[in-house]
């Protein structure tokens, strides 16, 4: 079994790992028979959350895999002495697990994002790995109450990874009350990746992303994105003061 290298970010854990490995532990989980595996992404917003929600804290630290899914986490990382942590992006995880999928004949079901994103998501999944097994499809739009005919659905299709596009917290706190009523092997939280896959969203140009900046992108994309985005300027005041601390 590959062994997850997990450090703390802030006191939030993370794990030191790479695209490679990060599909490679799924993969071995999955042959193992595991089920009901969380792979969660992790980001400064995340991290400021978790330390104000116990709740969600301990679920999210119960994941059998976090991913550093922003360069604020992997830049944090190296200036508090944490070396080694490396940027998987979720939606570039979510399409290489997929790719595993489709190599191996697992079986996998989107959930979550608008009808648009979602039929987009699956349109591109199945375009351009023609084959793979898509058991199912359901867009994040559930009136309440109706959140167990969501889970009876999923199971019926019974498939192996689950990719549950819902934004963060409201994903993570999806998968804490509904993943222990789950069928599943594997299941992804994968925020805006839907949206992404489909066009409905642009992601930033390559030489946006080589720069770090994917966040001011998005940010200038979607300015509702504002008041998430202030969670940034603690995340780094709190790094400062933790690296403060380090040099006393």
């Amino acid at each position: 079994m590959s062994r997850v290298d997990r450090t703390h970010v802030l006191g939030v854990p993370v794990d030191r790992i790479d695209f490679d490995g990060a599909v490679e532990h799924v993969e071995e989980l999955i042959d193992r028979g595991e089920k009901r595996q969380c792979v969660l992404a992790m980001n400064p917003e995340k991290v400021m959350r978790l330390r104000g929600d116990r709740a969600l804290f301990e679920f999210v630290s119960g994941a059998a895999l976090l991913i550093p899914d922003g360069y604020g986490v992997v830049l944090a990382a190296k200036l508090l002495g944490l070396p080694g942590l490396r940027l998987v992006t979720g939606v570039d995880l979510m399409v290489r697990l997929a790719g595993l999928a489709h190599k191996r004949g697992f079986t996998v079901f989107l959930f979550g994002a608008s009808e648009e994103a979602n039929a987009g998501a699956a349109a591109f999944l199945a375009r351009e790995m023609p084959g793979l097994k898509i058991a199912g499809r359901r867009n994040g739009y559930v009136e309440e109450g109706r959140e167990e005919d969501v889970v009876a659905l999923i199971n019926q299709c019974r498939p192996d990874m689950l990719f549950v596009a819902l934004g963060s917290p409201r994903q993570e706190q999806w998968m804490s009350r509904w993943l222990p009523q789950l069928d599943v092997r594997i299941c992804q939280g994968v925020g805006g990746t839907f949206d992404v896959l489909s066009g409905v969203a642009r992601r930033a140009p390559r030489a946006v992303q080589r720069l770090r900046l994917e966040w001011l992108f998005r940010l200038l994309a979607d300015p509702r994105r504002a008041k998430r985005q202030a969670a940034l300027p603690r995340f780094a005041a709190a790094v400062l003061r933790e690296r403060l601390k380090t040099l006393r």
